[in-house]
Order: structure tokens, then sequence, then C-alpha cells
């Protein structure tokens, strides 16, 4: 009975030791698959939030790194594209010794719930974050019909 027990226990042990090592593996793989393709020059960059606030519809955009002179915004009807680019300048006489924020070019379209009136739309950055609240054309706001 104690010789079964101490080959469940050895088993066991060595199966410990093998899920240990294909964990490990797994990670260095994920690692070099993150070096090789980061998450922010995915689809989802820069990440956006929409809210719908009654009257108007406010778009907050994380844009780190990126000076306002390097955002385009255009909107046409119900179609929001931004664009940008966000530069990696080493002032003079310095040395890089790492760099893990590299310069890269970015490109978003939404297609919005309303139409919007593009001449009054107000955009402001501030600490990273592009902020600009979308007034709803008057097409697209709700209207109250008095019923006769």
């Amino acid at each position: 009975m104690w010789a079964r027990m101490n080959e469940l226990e050895r088993m066991l042990n060595n199966m410990d030791i093998f899920r240990s090592r294909l964990g490990s593996a797994f990670q260095d793989f994920d690692q070099l698959a993150e070096q090789r393709y980061p998450k922010t020059t995915g689809d989802n960059y820069p990440r956006t939030n929409l809210n719908d606030t009654g009257d108007n519809l406010e778009v907050m955009v994380e844009v780190p790194g990126v000076s306002k002179d390097n955002i385009n915004v255009k909107i046409q009807g119900n179609y929001l594209e931004l664009s940008g680019k966000r530069t990696n300048e080493v002032p003079e006489g310095y040395t890089v010794h790492r760099t893990e924020r590299e310069a890269l070019s970015f490109s978003r379209s939404f297609t919005l719930p309303y139409e919007v009136n593009a001449d009054n739309v107000k955009a402001s950055l501030n600490n990273g974050i592009l902020t600009m609240t979308l007034p709803k054309s008057e097409a697209a706001k709700p209207k109250q019909i008095a019923i006769s």
C-alpha cells in the first residue's frame, strides 16, 4: 500500500514539474510575442470612450506623449476619424540606454450613433487625454410631438 502511495506521489511531483516548465515556456512565448507585436499598435489604440450626455456626444481619447499639433480629427455626418503620431525625439548630446515607448502613428475611425454638428465641436488636450464634445445635429435630437 505504501509503495503505491509513493509511486502516486512521485508521479504527481513529476506532473507539477512538467506543468511549471510548460507554464514558463508559455510566459517566455508571450513576452516574445509582446515585444514583436505590442498591444498599443493594435486596432484598439488609442483607447477611446464615447458617452451620450443628452444633447452631446463626449469622446475621450488616451494619447499620452502626443502633442496637439500631431493629432488630426475629421468629422463628417456621423463619421469620426482620428489620426496622429507620437515621436520619440532624443535631445542633442543625450545617449539612449533604453526605449520602451516607441514612436508610432495611429489611425482610428468610428461610426457615431448620431449625426453631429461639426461646426460646433469643442476639443481640448489635457494630460494626455483628448476630450471632444460633439453636439448632436438638430435632426438627431428627440422632439416632443403635441397630440391634437
